[in-house]
């Protein structure tokens, strides 16, 4: 018996420490467990998956949102393409989900256009009522629906009147004597007539000899029936108006003006004007009236187009987006948006802009307010004629771009911008005028005109008041002027169009740095970029124009290069990441 107990613990022993040796072959090596962990925390990383309507929702793998169901995307679509941390990408979803509407900003641009928001509406003069000419009770109704068409003679209704009895029977009356007494037989027709019974009724009703119960009421125009006054059964009085009827082939376009504008406008001036509904579709009229009193709560005027609708495109109650060519130079002033449309923090407040792009993109803009006028407030400074506000949604924009960590009415970046005396900002401005002849002789390839753009400069320099500055503006600007004078020194002495060029990017930086530290007196300048310049490196230059004209390569490549950021006048410009004092510095020379 104890001979068998000992084999049996020798037969476990045996079997444990054989299964414990076979554990040990499989177990994989630490190394192989490691490195596997650290495999799937990469994946993790790269695979985050978010709401496009909740960018705060960040999970590792794809699915539903808990907030509100929509599917969840990938967290690198989520982001931004344009490079520039000011705009917020959505996607179309998302757009479509916080009822994001948009619309362009009123106003006149340097080129004499004059952008203005209206409404398409019928024309006046072609609406109709059709009124009850004596009293009586709807038998019979034809057209039971506002939106119908109707044309002219069409029946509309049947009705019974005791009245039109009597006229019918005064009528079959006098005609039996009409020989005799014709007088009181045109007297009797005439009745029936002011009474809009057609030739026809009368002759049908002399002819029969008999009285007819019920009369067709008809329609004066043709047109669209807009509205129904009445039902089968009602009593109507004499002067009741039935139906209204609106003859849709001619509209107007009216369009609000603020008095600003109102001078620029002439009878006969050409309007281009889109609508919403028809995409790519541009249409032409003339201003037919300008009236001549203001509402007192927009302080704006209505201007009048006509329009030929035979084909029924344009719908009233449209809204228009209009541009009209005048005779006067804009100033650019005059600018006003929906109260909708602004985040208000104090006179400097925060608009959206949508950016241009495949994806639903908007760009956060500083604008200083004016006065307020009805629901609207007028714009001193941050925006230009012709660009397109979020008027709806734009704070479901600033709150996604909040919770997405991105710049947005809470947290805007500090402002790169020193406030200076309108003197001063006049003077530089004559320095950058000087900047921009140097920079057109480039452009033309012409060495001289661009030695004597130079001096021009030197010249503007010279006539700067550097009394006018004190503390941080004066050791900004001396800093600049220092940087200013050396490079148009080294442009004056190059002995060809290579040489010139390359100084001017030095001096492109500073006359960069002067913009965005100090502005100027110009409604909008360009910073453009060329990634060609300087075998690849790339260059920077102010422009006044939004046209790329490139001075790096003259007429060889006009045309390359692209705008990277644009100065309104009155607008601060933000301290960003990649601004110009660290993305020009490799360009000093």
């Amino acid at each position: 018996m104890k001979k068998i107990f000992e084999n049996k613990t020798i037969l476990i022993l045996s079997t444990l420490i054989l299964g414990a040796f076979i554990g040990w072959i499989l177990k994989p090596s630490n190394s192989q467990k490691e490195e596997g962990h650290d495999h799937s925390e990469v994946v993790a990383e790269k695979t985050l998956w978010t709401c496009s309507m909740h960018p705060q929702i960040k999970l590792g793998e794809p699915g539903s949102c808990p907030i509100c169901g929509m599917d969840l995307i990938p967290a690198s679509q989520m982001t931004s393409g344009s490079g520039n941390p000011m705009v917020y990408e959505m996607t179309p979803e998302a757009v479509a989900l916080a009822q994001i509407h948009t619309t362009k900003v009123g106003g006149s641009n340097a080129a004499g256009e004059l952008f203005l928001t209206g409404k398409i509406q019928a024309d006046e003069r072609e609406n109709a009522s059709v009124t009850a000419k004596f009293p009586g009770r709807i038998d019979k109704l034809y057209v039971t629906f506002t939106g119908e068409k109707v044309q002219t003679g069409q029946k509309l209704a049947t009705i019974y009147s005791p009245e039109l009895l009597s006229a019918q029977r005064e009528l079959i009356e006098a005609s039996k004597s009409k020989a005799d007494f014709p007088e009181l037989y045109q007297a009797a027709k005439e009745k029936l007539r002011l009474w809009k019974l057609t030739e026809s009724q009368i002759q049908a009703i002399e002819q029969s000899g008999t009285v007819k119960d019920q009369i067709d009421i008809l329609a004066d125009q043709s047109g669209v029936v807009t509205q129904r006054n009445i039902s089968v059964g009602d009593y109507v009085s004499t002067g009741q108006v039935l139906f209204n009827v609106v003859n849709l082939n001619k509209l107007w376009v009216l369009l609000d003006a603020y008095e600003s504008d109102l001078n620029s406008i002439k009878m006969g001036d050409p309007i281009n004007f889109t609508v919403a509904g028809l995409q790519g579709e541009v249409f032409q009229a003339k201003v037919s009236f300008i009236d001549p009193l203001l509402d007192p709560n927009t302080r704006a005027a209505s201007i009048r187009a006509e329009i030929n609708n035979s084909g029924q495109k344009l719908k009233p109650e449209m809204f228009v987006t209009a541009k009209i060519k005048t005779q006067a130079k804009g100033s650019g002033t005059g600018l006003s948006v929906p109260r909708t449309s602004v985040l208000w923090s104090g006179k400097r407040s925060v608009v959206y802009v949508k950016v241009a792009g495949e994806m639903p993109s908007f760009e956060m803009r500083e604008v200083t307010l004016g006065s307020r006028m009805g629901e609207n407030y007028q714009i001193e400074s941050g925006l230009q004629p012709g660009d397109e506000i979020v008027t709806n949604g734009v704070f479901a924009i600033d709150a996604a771009a909040q919770l997405s960590g991105q710049y947005s009415m809470m947290s805007r970046p500090e402002t790169k911008s020193i406030e200076v005396s309108s003197e001063f900002r006049s003077q530089i401005t004559k320095v950058a005028d000087a900047y921009f002849a140097v920079k057109n002789a480039l452009v033309k390839d012409d060495l001289e005109g661009t030695k004597k753009g130079v001096n021009l400069l030197n010249q503007s320099l010279s006539q700067v008041n550097m009394s006018l500055l004190t503390d941080k503006a004066h050791d900004s600007w001396m800093s600049q002027l220092a940087g200013l004078k050396e490079a148009a020194q080294k442009i004056s002495s190059s002995p060809n169009l290579e040489e010139s060029r390359k100084h001017f990017s030095m001096l492109s930086y500073h006359i960069l740095e002067m913009t965005e530290t100090f502005g100027i007196n110009k409604d909008a300048v360009y910073k453009d970029y060329c990634p060609m310049a300087f075998g690849d490196q790339g260059a920077y230059w102010l422009s006044e124009q939004k046209d790329i004209t490139n001075p790096y390569f003259g007429a060889s490549m006009l045309t390359c290069g692209e705008v990277k950021q644009t100065y309104l006048k009155g607008q601060p410009v933000m301290n960003l990441s990649g601004s110009t004092s660290n993305s020009s510095t490799s360009h000093q020379h």
